[in-house]
């Protein structure tokens, strides 16, 4: 009777252990899957972010040359693009943030304030250029330039790091999943 209690008992631990490596190897394959999502989504963002900040940089140092303001139109009208860009690569973040990870909130969250500066600037730059259609040289558009430069940077320096986390954490991922195979 008891050997019957020890082999029912160790026949339940059996299952349960062999249930919970089962689920824990599923999540491990689903959160590879949604983390190469992720990676390829953060790739997005980062390339251009990068671009944004390249560009940023550009129409920065327009400040101290003799360029006309068509030129500064020319520069504002690509940075914009960039940051419609990086609107449409922060939508599709949005769309499947409460569902994914951990990682894609906080994107999401890191984001979206730095995009929304770089905007509000540049549409104050744009402004300013549609409103006085001659060389700026003064305040407020050569501080709108230096502040969408430095936002530009922190943007693509917080896409940077978490798409090189990401690409980490799905390494790790990979890692863990395969230990777990070769241990059955």
């Amino acid at each position: 009777m008891r050997i019957d209690s020890i082999t029912k008992s160790y026949a339940v631990r059996a299952g349960l252990v062999t249930f919970l490596l089962l689920s824990v190897s599923g999540r491990a394959i689903a959160v590879r899957d949604d983390s190469q999502q992720l990676t390829q989504v953060l790739g997005e963002a980062r390339d251009e972010a990068a671009e944004l900040a390249r560009d940023a940089d550009e129409m920065e140092s327009l400040i101290r040359t003799d360029v006309s303001w068509q030129t500064h139109a020319v520069m504002l009208d690509h940075i914009k693009d960039h940051v419609n860009n990086m609107a449409r690569i922060v939508a599709k973040l949005t769309e499947t943030r409460t569902s994914g990870s951990e990682l894609q909130e906080q994107a999401v969250d890191r984001i979206l304030p730095l995009l929304k500066d770089v905007a509000v600037n540049t549409t104050a730059a744009i402004n300013y250029l549609n409103q006085n259609k001659s060389r700026p040289l003064k305040d407020p558009y050569n501080q709108y330039l230096l502040d969408n430069a430095d936002t530009a940077h922190q943007l693509s320096s917080t896409v940077s790091s978490l798409f090189e986390y990401e690409k980490s954490m799905t390494k790790v991922a990979k890692l863990k999943n395969k230990l777990e195979l070769s241990g059955q």
